[in-house]
């Protein structure tokens, strides 16, 4: 009798002691509880704080009053309110940080947080850091207390508390975790509203709204699984409130584009964002009072199960000792090795689960065998999507319970958006490739293919030729029917092209109205030469585009790889040769590179590297012409013209150079030269030798040639150029011909911009290209410069075009600049018909700076 006496006494102390560590597990579990709703208050307190602090960052930016166009009085106004909503955040997040450094729960995140929060605020406060870095900041505390909050919630679950109590936790989890979702929407609503959308940035990211978006509603979705019938009608009156419906509505994200706000719309987002906070804030402590109060009432039930287990102690002596020699022999063995078993699973070892045991712990056993199976089954699913095998059956194969479908539609998305990125990057590849008009390869892959033939011909000993096609009368398909019928012609044309060459060939479309043909192997010149007179014979055939029945033709330019030694871009350079020959002796032709092509190739690459060699060596100058005012005759400004001084040539004269600069980049180098050197020698000018009272202020006119003006470089050059002489850019003229901005439409962008910097910008040559005179109206242009051709021409009805062209222009309030006036006759006449300005040897020759 006296072992098991005994060993009902022991097992009686030991229950006792597990009462009362029960009573203090329930106390300490209520105290995890009340920091679990003391952190989230803090995490509430941060978040509010975003809002104002991001506000206040952007209205101290000095660019914002510019940018949004409001007067100081409305942003003092918003300035005010951001500071008092910050401050009332500040506070509670201060309040709430102090009271949760006081727990046993979270008080080393509590004293983090509270230290980093103060460092967010100090470098907010004096704008040090950028909006997304402060955006980031406070986030980052907010996570750490919310992972503080989740280890409240684990040490309060862990406590062995009560189901109810439990489920109260998990209710305050829930709460808490919309409210921290529900928090973040805003500022990344505004983000993508002032933002752009892209790049790598969060605040204004599409991609960051969205997930946030995503996080917002699985949270919702997730408050359907309240326990407590009270809380479930508190949140169903909170997500019914019209503050929570109406806020909801604006920042769900939708395909459209998102609209534009001003300021005063955006406030009352800002208010309807708090109060939605602060009412799911306000759900939040009443889910976290029930949680302590359930909390408690499991402390005062444990106190009383201690009572009463030490009276029912003292009854079941015989029982007990039974019991205590049942439970060694059998359920602590196999609870003990299940516990073992667990704790491997637990640090991700899955190992094969023994069943044994009593009946519970075979039916724990039995779960956890399940659980480890689904792991291993995730485990090879996470396998096969590593190492690309997207067909796999496995990935198929869903997993049990909702946990299992949620991860199996994981592993769906994964597989679809890796396809996905698959058919885009093959798509992107395709594009990167291709001209997306005719489909066929352009330029970047032309230049490829032509390497890879020429690398085949030099190890099979085999010619490669090239075609270059470039179709004639193709721009006045486009001036006459619209671009429009032009495209259709260049699918045509592109169509024709495939189906005249032979299988192995390839045809590309290199941009505009010029095509190749890359043909290997060659047997002959003889046979290439027959293909281009077949080509240009598809070309010829009538076209029917738009409508329109349209005739063009085609001259075709024919290289020939022989040596096995010519690289692509020498090939191609060799065929546009023989194409401007073909075109120069009539077009409708083919013409065949030869060693007289050779020969003016080499000429011109020898001239453009001297125009390179000169340029940073100072052989170049510039002469300035002045230009004068008709009517009084004092000067208004001059014209840049370069002058190229080449050693062992003497003075080159511009018309020998400049048109082999603009057939490469050396144009653009040229006019950066000259808007460098004519800026600062103007801004000289004006600091040595000020103006007469009264008297214009000079300009300077600078040409800028057609692929400068094509590039967006141009804007970027002029501006440093007039940042590095210091001139004002009202006296900056840009003149361009009239035929660029006939021809390329981004010429005329870039025209636009360098015009909103404050230069001039005068059309060169008027008259000798294709502009209509109502076209003036609609172009970023001052200044109209009729060409010398006009000035000087003796033909009959000139006279009255030149009068026309003045009056048409001072219509459309241009001012005129006459060119090449070289007799008294031609200025007399001009000061008749009302020109404003002239330049010509009449008046002055070009000077050099010095005279000038």
């Amino acid at each position: 009798m006296l072992v098991p006496l005994v060993g009902v006494v022991v097992l009686t102390v030991v229950v006792t002691r597990s009462r009362v560590a029960e009573a203090a597990s329930a106390a300490r579990a209520e105290a995890a509880v009340r920091a679990l709703a003391e952190l989230d208050t803090a995490r509430s307190g941060v978040e509010q704080e975003i809002l104002p602090t991001l506000a206040l960052a952007v209205i101290e930016d000095p660019a914002v009053a510019s940018a949004l166009g409001l007067p100081a009085s409305v942003l003092d106004a918003q300035r005010q309110q951001a500071e008092a909503t910050q401050a009332i955040a500040r506070g509670v997040t201060d309040e709430a940080l102090v009271s949760a450094g006081r727990s046993s729960y979270g008080a080393d995140a509590a004293v983090a947080a509270a230290d980093r929060v103060a460092e967010v605020r100090r470098s907010a406060d004096d704008l040090t850091l950028e909006l997304e870095a402060i955006y980031l900041q406070y986030l980052g505390v907010s996570t750490e207390l919310m992972h503080a909050q989740r280890g409240a919630a684990s040490a309060a679950s862990a406590e062995g508390v009560s189901a109810s109590t439990l489920r109260a936790i998990q209710d305050v989890g829930l709460v808490a975790e919309l409210a921290t979702t529900a928090s973040r929407q805003m500022p990344l609503f505004l983000g993508a509203l002032l933002g752009d959308g892209g790049g790598d940035s969060m605040i204004g990211s599409r991609l960051a709204r969205e997930t946030g978006w995503l996080a917002y509603t699985d949270a919702l979705d997730q408050m359907d699984d309240l326990s407590q019938p009270a809380l479930r009608r508190q949140w169903a009156s909170a997500r019914d409130s019209s503050v929570v419906a109406s806020l909801d509505a604006v920042l769900t994200p939708t395909d459209a584009e998102l609209p534009v706000l001003s300021v005063p719309e955006m406030v009352p987002l800002m208010f309807q964002s708090a109060a939605r906070d602060a009412l799911y804030t306000g759900l939040v402590d009443d889910a976290a009072g029930r949680a302590q109060s359930s909390a408690a009432a499991d402390r005062e039930h444990a106190t009383e199960r201690r009572t009463a287990t030490l009276l029912l102690g003292l009854g079941v002596l015989l029982a007990a000792a039974l019991g205590a020699l049942y439970l060694g022999r059998t359920v602590s063995r196999s609870l003990g090795l299940l516990a073992d078993q667990a704790g491997q699973v637990s640090r991700g070892e899955l190992v094969e689960v023994e069943v044994g045991g009593p009946r519970e712990v075979r039916t724990v056993s039995t779960a956890l065998g399940s659980a480890v199976a689904s792991l291993r089954r995730i485990q090879d699913q996470a396998r096969a999507v590593a190492r690309g095998d997207l067909s796999n059956a496995l990935l198929d194969e869903p997993l049990p319970g909702p946990l299992g479908e949620v991860v199996h539609a994981s592993v769906r998305q994964i597989v679809s958006s890796v396809r996905q990125r698959e058919e885009l990057q093959s798509a992107l590849a395709h594009q990167a490739a291709h001209d997306p008009l005719t489909e066929l390869p352009n330029r970047a892959q032309a230049l490829q293919l032509t390497a890879s033939a020429l690398f085949r011909g030099q190890r099979s000993g085999s010619m490669t030729g090239l075609l270059f096609v470039d179709l004639d009368g193709f721009k006045g398909v486009n001036d006459t029917h619209g671009h429009a019928c032009g495209d259709a012609v260049l699918r045509e044309v592109a169509g024709r092209l495939r189906d005249t060459v032979r299988a192995g060939d390839v045809v590309c479309r290199l941009g505009g109205d010029e095509f190749v043909v890359l043909v290997e192997p060659v047997e002959a010149e003889g046979d290439l030469l027959d293909l281009a007179e077949r080509l240009i014979a598809a070309a010829r055939e009538p076209i029917t585009a738009g409508g329109h029945v349209v005739r063009i033709g085609a001259s075709v330019g024919i290289a020939v790889s022989r040596d096995a030694s010519t690289v692509a871009d020498v090939l191609f350079a060799e065929a546009d040769a023989a194409t401007y020959r073909a075109k120069r002796q009539g077009r409708g032709r083919a013409e065949v590179f030869d060693e007289a092509l050779r020969a003016q190739l080499a000429t011109r690459a020898e001239l453009e590297d001297a125009i390179a060699h000169g340029l940073t060596h100072g052989e170049m100058e510039l002469a300035y012409q002045p230009v004068v005012d008709v009517s009084s005759g004092r000067l208004t400004g001059y014209e840049a013209l370069i002058r190229w001084q080449r050693p062992g040539h003497g003075l080159v004269p511009p018309d020998s150079f400049i048109p082999v600069a603009e057939g490469s980049r050396l144009i653009c180098e040229l006019d950066r030269w000259v808007l460098l050197e004519a800026t600062r020698q103007l801004a000289e000018w004006r600091r040595t030798r000020p103006v007469d009272p009264g008297a214009p202020e000079p300009t300077v006119a600078v040409n800028i040639s057609g692929r400068h003006l094509a590039d967006r470089q141009v804007v970027q050059d002029v501006a440093d150029a007039l940042a590095a002489s210091g001139l004002p850019a009202r006296l900056l003229v840009l003149e361009v011909t009239e035929t660029v901005l006939v021809d390329d439409p981004s010429a005329i962008d870039n025209l636009a911009a360098l015009r909103g910097m404050g230069t001039t910008v005068a059309i060169d040559d008027f008259g000798t290209g294709y502009t209509s005179i109502g076209q003036l109206r609609h172009m970023p242009v001052d200044t109209l410069k009729i060409d010398r051709s006009f000035i000087g021409s003796a033909e009959p009805g000139h006279e009255e075009l030149v009068a026309l062209m003045i009056r048409v222009a001072h219509t459309f309030g241009l001012t005129v600049v006459a060119e090449g006036v070289e007799e008294p006759a031609q200025l007399a006449r001009l000061l008749a018909d009302g020109c404003d300005r002239a330049q010509g040897y009449l008046l002055h020759r070009p000077l050099s700076a010095a005279d000038a």
